[in-house]
């Protein structure tokens, strides 16, 4: 007898993260979007969601005065699986479920990994203002393949975040994407985690702080810091290589 296939559960958002500050409506939405696997059939791993909480809560305290809430994907499974290209399919639906809870809000895309990947090619929908993409996960340079697409990033702000020690997603298959990217827009930048892998952990302060002040300056026109104001100005490569300094952020508030 045949075994029935376990259905997997719809794409759904999860609860939003912080709440806007007294007397502000919903301002901007950060939509995260957790790891996965290249190839998978299994349902979405809670490790991948808890990881990824921390993330939402720093960038929904920080914003909470420009009426910033957060909200966390949950994938119907794991796996991109080659063409169906699922978590991008996800996280577009995500996007439409934003528009239709909040309405005409900017939104910033912000996935890890896998999630990463998504938040890249899901950034054409309309209600996407910038992505934040940290240590993506990319498929291997194939010239017998169509080239990850970069055409949809246009028009948006684009931050790539990669550690030089990930063992999982190649950092230079990142750098390579923003090189293309860079070319139709200027407003792309990466920065690099030397010694940290594919987690971040390593300088997690850091990183979340980049990630507070690249939301905050694209989503609500806040001020840069200089390394981010430099990074987006400086031609390639040098705004694709920009080093995150030990230390960052220690004077942000939030």
């Amino acid at each position: 007898m045949a075994q029935l296939a376990i259905p997997q559960p719809a794409a759904r958002l999860g609860r939003a993260v912080g709440a806007p500050g007294a007397g502000s409506s919903v301002g901007g939405v950060a939509l995260v979007l957790p790891d996965g696997d290249p190839v998978s059939a299994r349902r979405p791993s809670s490790l991948a969601y808890v990881s990824v909480l921390p993330l939402a809560r720093r960038l929904a305290r920080a914003g909470r005065d420009d009426g910033l809430v957060a909200h966390l994907v949950h994938y119907r499974g794991r796996g991109w699986n080659g063409g169906d290209a699922r978590l991008a399919a996800d996280a577009e639906w995500a996007l439409d479920e934003v528009v239709r809870r909040y309405g005409d809000v900017p939104v910033c895309l912000v996935g890890q990994g896998m999630g990463g990947r998504a938040a890249l090619r899901a950034a054409g929908h309309p209600a996407v203002n910038c992505v934040l993409s940290l240590a993506p996960w990319l498929p291997e340079d194939d010239l017998a393949a169509t080239s990850e697409p970069v055409k949809q990033l246009v028009g948006r702000r684009v931050m790539i975040v990669h550690g030089t020690n990930d063992r999982r997603s190649d950092p230079e298959l990142s750098f390579r994407l923003a090189a293309r990217a860079k070319k139709t827009n200027r407003d792309t930048c990466r920065f690099e985690v030397h010694s940290d892998g594919h987690a971040l952990r390593q300088h997690r302060f850091e990183v979340l702080n980049l990630a507070v002040d690249f939301v905050a300056g694209s989503l609500f026109a806040h001020p840069y810091a200089r390394p981010v104001a430099d990074a987006l100005a400086a031609p390639p490569p040098l705004g694709l290589r920009m080093p995150l300094a030990a230390g960052f952020g220690k004077s942000l508030r939030a």
